[in-house]
């Protein structure tokens, strides 16, 4: 009798484990379909804490993340998640913090945006450049010249690292400049809403981006004639090449904080203008989403 009591115990325990193990499984594949079905978010990154932090203030449902030195403020605007991104300032930061945002998140797009210095003498300050191509102003080749001779850098010329497996500095093909297109969605929801910006213009253009800050104004010319540059940033084109590669919608949105071409001073004001346009967009791309 114990025995036949001991062999219904262990039964019952089998038939008890089978039963938990099947809702575990189920919760797990339940789990699983729930994140599939979630939306991808939406990205928005700023440089320094005045470029971020205004946008991160208006998400609901804010939760913080940290990796390495950037900072995710993960959140939902409209019930639609939206991440805003510190990045730090400069090209090697911009890069990692998109391949690592890429990565952990992937993102639906990707806006880059921040204060920008002026290189086209017919915008002002509080003008905001839609990145219709982003370029990088700081991947140059000098040319030969002798020890004495001096330098010449308006005699530079492009050079792009991504025209050849082999070196780009002997590489003829690689003397071309390199633009990378801003998504088309992401700059129709920006033009959508150009009425929101009440403190200057929106216009299409390009954003040169590069590891240097520019006061000299007969070289702001330079590149604005030879690159074609609106605005000149230290980030955006080094994000356009992450997002690329991973083939990600990505567009930079930049307001003009100051433009030495035509005495624009400096307004600090212009980080949060331009936040509160690209919430703007950021609500008109989820909506055409939606749709």
């Amino acid at each position: 009798m114990k025995h036949l009591n001991s062999i219904r115990m262990i039964t019952f325990a089998l038939i008890l484990f089978s039963f938990l193990a099947g809702c575990s499984n189920d919760t797990e594949q339940t789990s699983a379909k729930a994140e599939e079905n979630e939306p991808q978010p939406i990205l928005v990154q700023g440089p320094m804490p005045i470029e971020a932090e205004n946008f991160a203030g208006r998400l609901d449902n804010v939760e913080e993340e940290q990796s390495g030195n950037f900072v995710f403020y993960k959140g939902t605007v409209n019930d639609y998640p939206v991440i805003v991104m510190k990045t730090g300032k400069g090209m090697e930061n911009t890069a990692a913090a998109t391949a690592i945002s890429i990565e952990k998140y992937a993102p639906a797009a990707i806006i880059n945006q921040g204060t920008s210095g002026g290189h086209d003498p017919d915008l002002h300050v509080f003008d905001i450049v839609l990145g219709e191509r982003t370029v990088n102003l700081g991947s140059l080749k000098t040319g030969h010249l002798e020890d004495g001779e001096g330098i010449a850098p308006k005699e530079w010329i492009p050079m792009d690292l991504m025209a050849s497996e082999g070196s780009a500095g002997e590489d003829p093909d690689a003397e071309n400049i390199r633009y990378f297109k801003g998504d088309q969605e992401l700059l129709a929801a920006a033009k959508a809403v150009k009425d929101t910006h009440e403190e200057g213009k929106v216009v299409e253009g390009t954003i040169g981006s590069a590891d240097v800050w520019n006061n000299e104004v007969d070289r702001i010319q330079w590149f604005h004639e030879n690159f074609g540059s609106s605005v000149e940033e230290m980030e955006g084109a080094a994000g356009a090449q992450i997002a690329k590669a991973y083939d990600t919608p990505y567009l930079g949105i930049r307001i003009l904080s100051n433009n030495k071409t035509n005495d624009g001073e400096y307004n600090p004001d212009t980080a949060e203008a331009n936040q509160d346009y690209v919430y703007e967009v950021v609500k008109q791309y989820i909506s055409t989403k939606a749709e």
